[in-house]
């Protein structure tokens, strides 16, 4: 496995889903609810009979190589090249991004001695039913049994998959919370949004929703707020126009700036600005797959806030911010403000494997940092925070 001298623990690998996820377990009558469909000769899918592009190809027939966008993602598209000119050929899927068996042979062939593993098309489920919550937590519970029946939640204590967690309606967050507990799952994934809601939608971290975060600090689970289709689309549409949904693959430099790291941002913003996080203190909240140039500045402007209004906080938003919060920077990102800001106690290794965006070679994030810190700090962000977050023994 690893050939670092040390664990490893990647806090971002994926699966990519079977086209029965979403309806395997779903309800006879919520037929037809989730569809494949033609457009202009290629498939996607139609979540109420509303197309989503978010994810270009939802079959996974044939996907991105690991690690194709590498040179988009560090800024080495100095000839100008489309995203899919950089991404080149694609490959067809293989059994290891698909069922836990392969994938953990996989870890072996990588390096890594351990993974959380996130869905890919399910990070839009959420976004395409905002204005009923009742359905989200159907689909939702549809979804983690079928997760459940391919991966489990924690296959030989090496790949623990995510399954997802929403309070909108509580009583219903919190059965399907148990649901999990009680077949073992260690990481939950929390979209970084707000949830469903008849009247519109509202932050998961207002004091309506305590007796699920009660709960999730009782149970000591780590809580991921992994990228995923959080909305935000509606910002770039009030200045560009244009669909609710993303396209992928489309140069939209305006959408890019704006949006990136926006969604991690608020989320984070809210939950300890509205008062979540010191209620719990406990609770343990992972930004995955968002990067880490966020950081400084929603840190900033909170302290910004305290100043004006310190009676409107429990604690200083800072101590809050430094105690419940780890982040997954990506590998692009310059480290070493983040590192210096969070301390290596609260930095997580992710590879984003295999997606094309992420690290075709995992271990090489080792050799990036290692540069510039002691093997213990190394040790520590490439799996030994993970490893304590989920209360796993680490290996020797």
């Amino acid at each position: 496995m690893s050939t670092l001298g040390f664990p490893v623990f990647d806090s971002d690998n994926h699966l990519y889903e079977t086209e029965d996820a979403f309806t395997r377990h779903l309800p006879e009558r919520y037929n037809g609810l989730f569809k494949y469909v033609q457009v202009n000769g290629r498939t996607k899918i139609a979540v109420d009979n509303l197309i989503s592009e978010y994810i270009p190809n939802p079959t996974f027939e044939v996907v991105g190589r690991p690690g194709a966008l590498a040179d988009y993602f560090e800024g080495n598209n100095h000839e100008g090249r489309t995203v899919r000119e950089i991404m080149g050929n694609p490959m067809r899927s293989v059994d290891a991004f698909r069922s836990a068996g392969p994938r953990l042979a996989l870890l072996d062939e990588l390096g890594l001695d351990a993974a959380l593993m996130f869905p890919t098309l399910a990070s839009l489920l959420e976004v395409c039913l905002s204005d009923d919550p009742d359905l989200t937590c159907t689909v939702i519970h549809a979804f983690n049994e079928w997760l459940h029946d391919e991966w489990t939640f924690n296959y030989a204590d090496r790949i623990f998959a995510t399954p997802i967690v929403n309070p909108c309606i509580v009583d219903r967050g919190l059965a399907e919370f148990e649901w999990l507990l009680d077949r073992g799952a260690k990481v939950v994934l929390l979209r970084p949004g707000p949830v469903a809601g008849t009247r519109g939608t509202r932050s998961p971290f207002l004091p309506e929703f305590d007796p699920f975060w009660a709960r999730v600090a009782e149970s000591g689970v780590l809580v991921a707020l992994h990228a995923s289709d959080s909305g935000y689309q509606r910002y770039a549409n009030d200045w560009e126009g244009g669909s609710r949904t993303s396209v992928t693959f489309k140069a939209r430099p305006f959408h890019e700036s704006v949006t990136t790291g926006r969604a991690i941002n608020d989320a984070i913003t809210s939950a300890v600005c509205h008062g979540m996080l010191s209620r719990f203190p406990t609770v343990k909240l992972a930004s995955v797959e968002n990067g880490g140039s966020w950081a400084t500045g929603c840190l900033k402007a909170m302290e910004s806030t305290y100043k004006k209004m310190p009676q409107e906080f429990a604690e200083h938003p800072r101590d809050v911010f430094l105690r419940n919060i780890w982040i997954n920077p990506f590998w692009e990102d310059y480290l070493e403000n983040l590192v210096d800001l969070m301390t290596p106690d609260h930095i997580l290794f992710g590879s984003d494997y295999p997606h094309p965006e992420g690290m075709a070679e995992p271990l090489h994030w080792a050799t990036t940092i290692g540069r510039r810190h002691p093997v213990e700090e190394v040790h520590k962000m490439m799996g030994g925070n993970l490893y304590g977050l989920l209360g796993i023994p680490s290996p020797a």
